[in-house]
C-alpha cells in the first residue's frame, strides 16, 4: 500500500500532470479553443438524430451513457478527496482539466467517429485500441489498451462505485456492505447483460434525473450559506497558486501546498471526465450520429456537464463547508466531506447525498460495464464474453467491502495504463485533427 502510494506520488505530482495538461493545452489550441462551440454542442445532444435504431447510440443516448460512465462518485466523494487531501486549489485545478479537457475529449471522439470499424460479429464500432491496430498499426498497444480498459472497469467503474454505494448505505440507513454489494452486483448484472440498448435506455432515464438532482441540492446549500460563496471562490483561487493554511480542529491549521492541489485536483478530473483516456471514443463510435465533428461536440458536452459545471459546484460547497464549520471537517474521513455539508441542509441532507451517491453510482456500475466488454471482445474476439461478466459483478461486491484508500489508489494507477496509448494515439494522428 505505502508503496502504491509513492508510485502514484510521483507519477500524479510531476510527469503525468505535464503530460496530461500539455495534451489538453495542445488540442486546445490546434482546434482553435473548440470549447466556445459549447452551446451547440449542447443543442445537438438535445435535438436527437433521425437515425434512432437498434444497431447503435442516438445522439442524446451517447451522451447519457458517455456521462452514466464518467458521472460517478468521483463527482462527489472523489472531489471530496481532493479537497481533503489537497486543499480549496485542487478545486481550480480539477476545473481546469474539465476546461482544457473537453478539448481532448472532442479529439478522441472525433477520431473514433471519422475511423469505424466492425468488430468480430461484423457490427460497427470504434475505439483507441481499433485505430491503434488497423490505422496506426500497433496491434501490441492495442492489446494493452483493451487489457487496461477491462482492468479499469474492474475498478474505476467498479470498485471505487460499490464502495461508496456500500459506505453510503452504511452511514446513513445502518445496511451491511455485504448485503448491500450483493444486491448492487444484482441489479447492475441484470441490466448489462441485456445489452446495448437497455444500457442507453438506462442511462437516458436516470441521467439527467440524478445530475439535475444533486445540482440542485448544491444549489440549495449555496443559498442558505450565500455568504460563505465568494470567499470560497477566493481560497480556492488563492490556493490553487501557492500554499493554504485553513483552521481546523481546536484551533489548529492544515497546510496545503500547491504541488498537493495540482496532484489531486488534476487526477480526480482526469477520474471524473476521463479526457485522455479514450473511453467516450467507444461510444462515439458505436453512435448513429454519421458527421464526427457532430458526435465530437456531443461527447465534449459530457466533460462540460461532469467537470465544468457539477464538480465546480461541488467543490465550491465543500470549501464554503470547511470556512464556516472550521472544527467540523478534520473529525470527518477524506470522502465524508459533502456528508458533513449535506448534514447542514435544513431537512433530509443525509437522504439527498444517499440518493445521489446511489444513483450515480449505480449509473457509473452499469456505464462502465459496456466500456469493459468492449476491451474483453477486442481481446479474445467475441468470446467469453460471460466470464467478464461474471467478473465485473464479482468485482461490484468486492468493491463493496474494500479500503476506500486502496481503491482510490489503484484507481489512479490504473489510469495510467489507459493514458500513455491514448495519448500515443492522439499525438500520432494529429494531422487528422483541424480547427473548428
Amino acid at each position: 500500500m505505502i508503496f502504491l502510494i509513492l508510485i502514484n506520488q510521483f507519477l500524479w505530482s510531476g510527469p503525468i500532470l505535464f503530460v496530461l495538461m500539455g495534451v489538453h493545452l495542445y488540442h486546445t489550441v490546434r482546434l482553435g479553443f473548440v470549447q466556445k462551440k459549447i452551446v451547440r454542442a449542447i443543442k445537438l445532444s438535445i435535438i436527437d438524430s433521425e437515425n434512432n435504431n437498434a444497431s447503435g447510440f442516438s445522439r442524446f443516448g451517447s451522451l447519457a451513457t458517455t456521462l452514466a460512465a464518467t458521472l460517478g462518485t468521483g463527482n462527489i466523494i472523489g472531489v471530496s478527496t481532493a479537497v481533503y487531501l489537497g486543499g480549496p486549489g485542487a478545486v481550480f485545478w480539477c476545473w481546469l482539466t474539465g476546461v482544457f479537457g473537453m478539448a481532448t475529449t472532442y479529439a478522441e471522439t472525433y477520431l473514433c467517429s471519422r475511423f469505424r470499424y466492425t468488430d468480430c460479429n461484423g457490427a460497427p464500432c470504434s475505439g483507441p485500441m481499433y485505430l491503434l491496430h488497423h490505422l496506426l498499426h500497433r496491434r501490441g498497444m492495442a492489446i494493452l489498451y483493451s487489457a487496461a480498459l477491462c482492468l479499469s472497469a474492474f475498478f474505476i467503474g467498479c470498485t471505487t462505485q460499490s464502495n461508496a454505494l456500500t459506505e453510503t448505505c452504511r452511514q446513513v440507513f445502518g445496511f451491511p456492505p455485504a448485503a448491500v454489494a450483493i444486491l448492487a452486483a444484482f441489479l447492475a448484472g441484470f441490466i448489462l447483460i441485456q445489452g446495448q440498448k437497455w444500457i442507453e435506455k438506462f442511462s437516458m432515464a436516470l441521467v439527467p434525473t440524478m445530475a439535475m438532482f444533486f445540482f440542485g441540492s448544491c444549489l440549495l446549500y449555496l443559498i442558505l450559506h450565500a455568504s460563505f460563496i465568494f470567499p470560497a471562490i477566493a481560497e480556492i483561487l488563492r490556493s490553487a497558486f501557492s500554499s493554504s493554511m485553513i483552521q481546523g480542529t481546536l484551533g489548529g491549521f492544515t497546510g496545503y501546498t500547491v504541488s498537493q492541489a495540482m496532484r489531486y485536483g488534476v487526477a480526480r478530473g482526469l477520474f471524473t471526465n476521463e479526457a485522455g483516456l479514450g473511453t467516450a471514443g467507444l461510444i462515439a463510435g458505436s453512435s448513429t450520429e454519421k458527421k464526427a465533428d457532430n458526435q465530437a461536440l456531443i461527447s465534449m458536452s459530457a466533460s462540460f456537464w461532469d467537470t465544468v459545471v457539477l464538480c465546480a459546484i461541488t467543490g465550491i460547497v465543500l470549501v464554503a463547508f470547511q470556512l464556516e464549520y472550521p472544527a467540523e471537517w478534520p473529525l470527518l474521513p477524506a470522502g465524508s466531506l459533502v456528508t458533513g455539508a449535506f448534514a447542514k441542509l435544513p431537512f433530509f441532507g443525509d437522504e439527498i447525498l444517499a440518493a445521489a451517491i446511489l444513483c450515480f453510482a449505480l449509473a457509473t456500475l452499469v456505464g462502465w460495464s459496456y466500456l469493459g466488454v468492449q476491451g474483453f471482445m477486442y481481446l479474445f474476439k467475441g468470446k467469453g464474453t460471460w466470464f467478464y461478466y461474471t467478473m465485473y459483478i464479482l468485482m461490484i461486491f468486492i468493491g463493496g467491502i474494500m479500503p476506500l484508500s486502496l481503491v482510490w489508489e489503484l484507481t489512479d494507477l490504473f489510469n495510467l495504463f489507459l493514458l500513455v496509448p491514448s495519448v500515443y494515439l492522439l499525438i500520432k494522428c494529429r494531422n487528422f485533427l483541424h480547427k473548428t
